[in-house]
């Protein structure tokens, strides 16, 4: 596949593009040095490290720059306070300076942290993104959303910081597991329904071809991030229309929380799906949205082989005021009162401020069972 590119045209001269395509990382280097650094810190996880830290530094170094490798322990653990530490530590230690780069090699946790790293490093470092996995491929790799998590919740401390340029090898993607591939297809899905009622029937006629990695996985990565830069640049810093980005994230987030974000249990795009499920429940519930659009939601992600309930989560999720106090600390809470994105359909996402938590918790009771 010849390599596509998505413009982010924001202004201030922070543009930049998303390069989609196979075999991207094998040549990374001299599109990096493009970028006029001298050195470069690459933060990846262990795994990844294993895979491709090899050659993506080499490539690096043959052109002509100074190249370190900080490698975390997978998961979504390493999103601390203590991952903050490590990686920041070391790209001070290897003297990566204002004018560098760095340049994460990960799936989401490794670009959260490496963005953070880099936008609190000497009060602002360049960075690059070099997703490895569909899910920080179609999303979190894009928009300049960076930070880490707290005992406290999701996400909550960390800075909006745009990265110089994000490389999206898709040929990464044949190495994934199962779960892995699963797990980012929700984010994929999630695309159709917050306004795009066509991308998600397309996804659904093309379920089998996004696994299997044929045109229609290119096809998806390209729509996503196209779809993902448009709200970027319309509304970078979600005063608005980005956040309905996060449709089914209030409960994902909760979920993340309970389970100590322990990925054995539940990694993040196994609780977006079912917090997709439980956003459109939760619509209809309150008489939003046709109980058939919340089925065939449920469906579609059942058929992707994602949980879709909240009898699903291994080891429990806690109880409804337990799930209720977890969501309490999600980012789109204003004076203490809950804010969700719900839907009146598929596509047809919006923006539910000041729900009634005694409406939450009755409809977590009757989800529990």
């Amino acid at each position: 596949m010849q390599t596509e590119t998505v413009h982010v045209p924001l202004d201030g001269g922070r543009a930049y593009d998303i390069l989609i395509g196979r075999g991207l990382l094998a040549g990374i280097g001299p599109r990096v040095a493009a970028l006029k650094a001298r050195a470069v810190g690459v933060v990846s996880d262990e795994t990844v490290a294993a895979e491709y830290g090899e050659a993506v530094t080499a490539s690096l170094e043959q052109a002509g720059l100074r190249t370190t490798l900080i490698a975390v322990a997978p998961g979504e653990g390493s999103k601390s306070y203590a991952g903050f530490a490590q990686v920041c530590d070391g790209l001070i230690a290897h003297r990566i300076e204002r004018g560098d780069l760095v340049l994460a090699l990960g799936g989401g946790v490794v670009g959260d942290l490496a963005g953070f790293a880099a936008a609190s490093l000497r009060r602002g470092v360049r960075f690059v993104q070099a997703p490895t996995t569909l899910l920080a491929q179609v999303d979190s790799s894009v928009g300049g959303k960076t930070g880490i998590n707290s005992p406290h919740g999701k996400n909550l401390v960390g800075a909006f910081h745009q990265p110089s340029l994000v490389i999206a090898d898709t040929a990464s993607l044949d190495t994934l597991s199962l779960r892995e591939m699963r797990a980012g297809y929700a984010e994929v899905a999630k695309y159709g329904l917050i306004d795009s009622p066509d991308f998600f029937a397309w996804c659904e006629a093309n379920l089998a071809e996004i696994f299997s990695g044929g045109p229609a996985r290119e096809a998806a990565v390209a729509a996503c991030c196209r779809a993902k830069a448009g709200v970027v640049v319309r509304d970078e810093r979600e005063d608005g229309e980005r956040a309905l980005l996060n449709l089914g994230h209030t409960f994902a987030h909760a979920l993340e929380r309970l389970t100590r974000y322990d990925s054995a249990r539940l990694v993040h795009g196994e609780a977006v799906a079912i917090g997709l499920c439980l956003a459109f429940r939760f619509s209809a519930r309150l008489g939003l949205c046709p109980g058939q659009d919340a089925g065939r939601v449920a469906n579609h992600l059942a058929l992707a082989g994602l949980p879709t309930t909240l009898a699903q989560v291994p080891g429990g999720c806690g109880d409804a005021d337990q799930l209720l106090d977890a969501m309490r600390q999600d980012k789109k809470v204003r004076d203490g009162a809950l804010t969700f994105i719900l839907a009146r359909g598929i596509g047809k996402s919006f923006i539910a401020p000041g729900i009634e938590a005694g409406a939450v918790r009755e409809f977590l009771e009757a989800e529990l069972g």
